[in-house]
């Protein structure tokens, strides 16, 4: 794929499903994407919040509850954006055009966006290659394995850029549910590092697209200036404000993911499956017949994320129902008794 052809395919579409098992049994168990499945609670929001153009009050207030809950130094160091995908391009744009490292295997659309930005873009194996860059990007905790780096190197590696006017970008997208204490968010005050926090992941409402850029004060004024007033839609707005005060579901959701995950984890291993890695959101699977575990479940309208360029590997996240966790429980059985009765038919 061309690093400036259309997104590529993420997960969580569940048209392309269809087309790929279209005898699957329905509906559906989407476990493709990194997105909690027990949302943040829905509430009835006010008419008005769809009928008027948001207040400027009210963005203010998100920034600075924001700032509060991810740890930013102030709100004047937190810019508010319908989602973090829209940013990607704008913060590549940060700094003129030149050498972006990104720091893989991870999320392909950082490295697009870099390219159309106008940068010479490389993904690149070594945490220590990233120095060399012009715009450097890190995926933290990374998605799809859940690596992280430590912040003592991230923040010797944005000293480093930042002396030679480099830019190091950080991508936090799941540091709702990973170890917090490695997050650059206090940070940004320094200058020369930017870090990306996605809203819909953890509190399970992505299509609401709500995202921030933290960075110095004159780096997130660029940035708001950029989308002009109202870019925060209304509900968007509401939402954010609630969810990200509520601290009391926060730390009661991360307790129940990591339950999740570790039942999800003991349900793989049941049927030989090995988890290599991920986050409570999401787990991290790297087996020989990734691509036959892949189609079998798919087959029973179970969804996993695979990768074309890495075909060993899988990403599974959690299922939001006892019902799911049968299902899943049920494919996984059938695809153990089927590989145990072709490897017996091998001897």
């Amino acid at each position: 794929m061309k690093l400036l052809d259309g997104a590529v395919d993420h997960g969580g579409s569940l048209g392309r499903a269809r087309v790929l098992f279209p005898n699957a049994v329905l509906p559906f168990v989407d476990l493709s994407t990194g997105i909690n499945p027990h949302s943040y609670p829905l509430f009835d929001l006010p008419a008005t919040t769809l009928s008027r153009l948001p207040e400027a009050g009210r963005a203010r207030e998100l920034t600075a509850i924001a700032a509060n809950t991810y740890g930013a130094p102030s709100p004047a160091n937190v810019a508010a954006a319908p989602g973090t995908q829209i940013l990607l391009p704008r913060v590549a744009s940060l700094v003129a055009p030149g050498k972006a490292l990104v720091l893989g295997p991870t999320y392909a659309e950082h490295a697009r966006a870099a390219a159309i930005a106008g940068h010479e873009v490389a993904e690149v194996s070594d945490f220590e290659a990233l120095a060399g860059a012009d715009l450097a990007i890190i995926v933290n905790p990374n998605n799809p394995d859940g690596r992280v780096v430590e912040r003592e190197r991230l923040l010797a590696l944005a000293a480093t850029l930042r002396a030679r006017g480099g830019l190091l970008v950080v991508d936090e997208a799941f540091m709702d549910v990973g170890p917090r204490h490695h997050s650059l968010a206090g940070d940004v005050g320094q200058g020369g590092i930017v870090v990306l926090r996605s809203f819909g992941k953890f509190f399970g409402l992505a299509g609401l697209r709500l995202g921030f850029a933290l960075s110095d004060p004159a780096t997130a004024e660029l940035l708001e200036a950029q989308f002009g007033p109202w870019a925060v839609a209304g509900p968007a707005l509401d939402y954010g404000i609630r969810a990200l005060a509520d601290i009391g579901w926060q730390d009661a959701m991360r307790a129940s993911l990591a339950d999740s995950s570790a039942r999800l984890d003991s349900l793989f291993g049941r049927f030989g499956v090995p988890v290599a890695g991920g986050t409570t959101l999401f787990r991290y699977l790297r087996l020989s017949d990734a691509a036959g575990l892949f189609l079998a479940l798919g087959e029973r309208g179970i969804l996993l994320r695979h990768f074309d360029d890495r075909p060993h590997v899988l990403r599974a996240g959690l299922p939001g129902s006892e019902e799911e966790w049968r299902r899943l429980d049920s494919a996984l059985a059938e695809w153990a008794s089927r590989r145990e009765t072709r490897s017996k038919d091998c001897e």
